[in-house]
């Protein structure tokens, strides 16, 4: 499915990392110890940064803070000119000691203070609240006065678990990870806010947490002997719209699937000519035993005919990708007669909340929900948008993932026809033989690498046209 999952993959929450910084303590690695790792680590980063030019470094009272300090006295030992801004005292004793080390020059606030590079140590993955009036403004107007501005662990006003935004922020140009992954650099509003992510290695150990930052996907080709039908059939059913099926069936035919038909009550214009469409009535179409894959949902309507052809596509209990109008007609009931572990569902936010709506599921954040609603219902979710991630259960050298976090694909995704040509792609690696999990997985690395080989301001025609050569490039 992927490159092998490294322990640099894991992402935590902060309980897990204060778990797993404790377990390092307890065996014998001290916490300045722990500081300095981290401090000098991220100060590499920020020195290639600055390239000798002026650096700010913000400094809170916690361990963040600390960090800050022990990056001023390696950028101090090479020369670089640097600033320190503390406008609270150091709190914990391992902040104190890395305070007593930095030997440069020092502020209590960030008045008339300007330079290079803002670097953000003020309150990191720790901070659950909002910031004051006070330091608000401080972040606001170091970030103003320099060129560039760099978040270590995390932009202060970002809660670490659900990516919320606590205050106004601004886009940093680099965000530096402290031993571990956490979940906001990936997921919820903040992680629009991250810039470039480095990772900074402090010896944390595998933890287990099953969620991971999902590696490069890898597509096989098919077997020597292989033909249309065992590469799977798939089905499109399309309903009052034909236009975003078939083009989640352009899409569908370039990501893997030997064989793509639509399912359309009628015949629509401009049909692909190596595009299969059969106008008889669904029921009878839906009795070709060869069908290996499902996707309905785009251009389907809302109407009671919907309804109808979502449920006689459920009742076959195949694999099947459900999205847009399917994902408004869906219920407890439906769900019943189908099997749910073989179906993935494809929502952006909207669509999510209407979901979790109606099976009962409640969160604090878009990623929190997603999980809740596969939990509730066995379905793999890829809960769409900037911070895409994927929910269900997969397996990569004997890890168990859970929830699939990834790199923000292009900015250009942002485009109508977008999520139909992700779901084509999705149904598509169904048809191929993949697990839900996995075809998720890969269905995501295919959109976004479609997306890069592109270019910038494509249309969703253009996206599925470069499905094909994403595919060559995941090999």
């Amino acid at each position: 499915m992927t490159q092998a999952l490294r322990k640099t993959d894991q992402v935590l929450t902060v309980a897990q990392m204060q778990a797993a910084e404790q377990a390092l303590i307890d065996a014998g690695t001290s916490v300045n110890e722990l500081m300095q790792r981290a401090g000098r680590g991220a100060g590499e980063i920020v020195w290639r940064m600055a390239a000798g030019r002026k650096v700010t470094v913000l400094c809170g009272p916690g361990n963040n803070g600390g960090d800050g300090y022990v990056i001023a006295q390696l950028l101090h030992e090479r020369g670089v000119p640097v600033r320190v801004v503390a406008p609270i005292e150091p709190k914990t004793d391992a902040a104190r000691s890395a305070r007593a080390l930095y030997t440069d020059a020092m502020a209590a606030s960030g008045m008339g203070i300007s330079g290079a590079v803002f670097v953000d140590c003020l309150f990191g993955s720790g901070l659950t609240r909002e910031l004051s009036n006070e330091l608000a403004g401080l972040v606001e107007g170091l970030f103003l006065s320099h060129e560039m501005a760099v978040a270590v662990d995390l932009p202060s006003g970002v809660e670490a678990d659900s990516g919320q935004c606590l205050d106004r922020l601004g886009e940093y140009r680099a965000t530096i990870a402290l031993g571990a992954w956490k979940f906001a650099h990936f997921s919820g509003p903040g992680a629009t806010q991250m810039g470039r992510l480095h990772l900074v290695e402090i010896g944390v150990p595998k933890v287990g947490s099953g969620a991971y930052l999902m590696p490069r996907a890898r597509i096989a080709p098919p077997w020597l002997g292989a033909h249309k039908y065992t590469r799977g059939l798939l089905a499109v059913i399309a309903g009052q719209m034909p236009g975003a099926p078939m083009l989640a069936a352009k899409a569908a035919m370039r990501a893997g699937a030997g064989y793509v038909k639509l399912f359309t009550p009628e015949m629509p214009q401009g049909v692909p000519s190596s595009l299969v469409v059969d106008t008889q009535a669904l029921d009878v179409s839906l009795e070709d035993p060869r069908i290996d894959a499902l996707l309905i949902g785009p251009g389907l309507g809302l109407g009671e005919d919907a309804r109808e052809r979502l449920r006689l596509a459920l009742d076959l209990q195949l694999p099947t990708v459900l999205d847009a109008d399917a994902l408004h007609l869906l219920d407890y009931a439906m769900l019943q007669d189908a099997e749910p572990e073989n179906i993935v569902v494809t929502p952006h936010d909207g669509e999510l909340r209407a979901l979790c709506e109606t099976f009962g599921v409640t969160g604090d954040c878009k990623r929190s929900r997603a999980a809740g609603l596969q939990a509730a219902t066995g379905m793999a979710v890829i809960a769409k948008g900037a911070d895409t991630t994927v929910h269900g259960e997969g397996e990569l050298n004997g890890e168990t993932i859970l929830t699939g976090l990834f790199r923000p694909a292009p900015s250009w995704l942002s485009v109508a026809g977008s999520g139909d040509v992700l779901a084509g792609i999705a149904a598509s690696r169904l048809a191929s033989g993949e697990e839900p999990f996995d075809a998720a997985v890969q269905a995501v690395w295919l959109h976004g690498e479609a997306a890069r080989l592109t270019g910038p301001a494509f249309t969703a025609d253009d996206l599925a046209a470069q499905v094909s050569a994403a595919m060559a490039a995941l090999r």
